[in-house]
């Protein structure tokens, strides 16, 4: 397991970057950098199971099955990725998933002077490091214009 770090630094206030980060509607936008069509059902409240996933029909949907760790408002969010979604189904007991099961993505919000900082920490199969590394910064310039808006 890869731990991976991404940050970037936004001239919007903080509680404007949290909302952005994680309103649905804006949530939509700025995943599209890893998949268009991402979104999640669920919500982020501390202890709450959310489901991260790509488009398709219902019964063909595929993503993460996640709960949120831990939420501190405007501060910090920890996902804990628990299994996959394939074909409309959960799967949390399989081998392939409990190789990786419990692996967190951590989102720190830090602000100063009218500016925040936005900080990425998470564990990433070795399978997608590429991708991540590709794909969050490109996320996260998208999270920033849709902030500054």
């Amino acid at each position: 397991m890869d731990k991976l770090n991404f940050s970037i630094v936004i001239n919007a206030p903080i509680e404007k970057v949290w909302n952005t980060m994680l309103n649905e509607d804006t949530y939509r936008v700025w995943t599209e950098a890893f998949m268009p069509g991402s979104h999640y059902v669920g919500n982020w409240s501390e202890g709450s199971k959310i489901l991260f996933l790509g488009p398709g029909e219902k019964e063909k949907m595929s993503g993460m099955v996640s709960r949120i760790k831990e939420n501190k408002l405007h501060k910090f969010i920890s996902i804990e990725h628990l299994g996959v979604v394939q074909d409309g189904k959960e799967d949390t007991t399989s081998g392939a998933v409990k190789a990786w099961a419990g692996a967190l993505e951590n989102y720190t919000f830090n602000h100063k002077d009218g500016v925040t900082e936005v900080l990425i920490e998470m564990d990433s199969d070795e399978e997608f490091t590429e991708m991540f590394k590709d794909t969050w910064p490109k996320a996260l310039q998208k999270l920033k214009e849709l902030s500054v808006q």
